[in-house]
């Protein structure tokens, strides 16, 4: 069964925190919040773990994780920025918004599109989140936690281990988060292309339009 973990929301136990991070880097599969509801990740050489994730949401492999970022920094080394792209990345995150960018050859091959060399990236709004990314030292490779046949995500840590603790190493406890996805936004156009709508206010993008 998966290690449950009660964090607090605002003020992240380090000690906690620290612990979670070993689990992950020993290969566990994790379950976290973020400002667009819970999502289930894995370190990014963490194939097995990969195969885990795609197994409990029956995902196929052209299916598009994200990358789970602490800071413009680290974004930088996965996906290339341009200026311009820079600054709105700056002015929209931490936030509820995935951004479609060009892959460097840092991301792992398995979690590139084959054809386009595109990921998604995005830096979360949720201090559990950012203080687990700083303390990991890496992205987190993420996807939402929706299972097949359901339309929203699950967002009751406890059901969570009830229902997928058996399959997951750790499940966090960081309070209800929500459960709107991100607004996901292609940067790799001449101009910013908003594909989803979700969480994250769009209206930034269509001044750059």
């Amino acid at each position: 069964m998966a290690q449950f973990f009660l964090i607090h929301a605002e003020n992240p136990q380090l000690r906690l925190i620290s612990q979670v991070c070993d689990l992950i880097r020993a290969g566990g599969v994790v379950v976290l919040p973020t400002d667009s509801g819970y999502a289930i990740g894995c370190g990014l050489e963490n194939k097995k773990g990969l195969d885990v994730i795609r197994q409990i949401r029956q995902l196929d492999e052209n299916h598009n994780f994200t990358l789970l970022c602490r800071d413009l920094s680290e974004i930088s080394t996965y996906a290339r920025i341009e200026n311009q792209t820079y600054r709105l990345l700056k002015a929209s995150t931490p936030g509820a918004y995935t951004f479609i960018l060009e892959a460097t050859r840092e991301v792992p091959r398995r979690l590139v599109h084959p054809k386009r060399k595109q990921i998604g990236i995005r830096i979360p709004d949720n201090r559990i989140a950012l203080e687990l990314l700083r303390n990991l030292g890496e992205p987190l490779m993420t996807s939402t936690l929706v299972l097949p046949g359901e339309d929203l995500p699950m967002t009751d840590p406890y059901d969570i281990n009830e229902c997928l603790g058996h399959q997951l190493d750790v499940v966090i406890d960081g309070g209800f988060c929500g459960f709107k996805g991100t607004t996901v936004v292609d940067l790799t156009t001449s101009v910013p292309v908003v594909t989803r709508f979700g969480g994250g206010d769009s209206a930034i993008f269509s001044e750059h339009a």
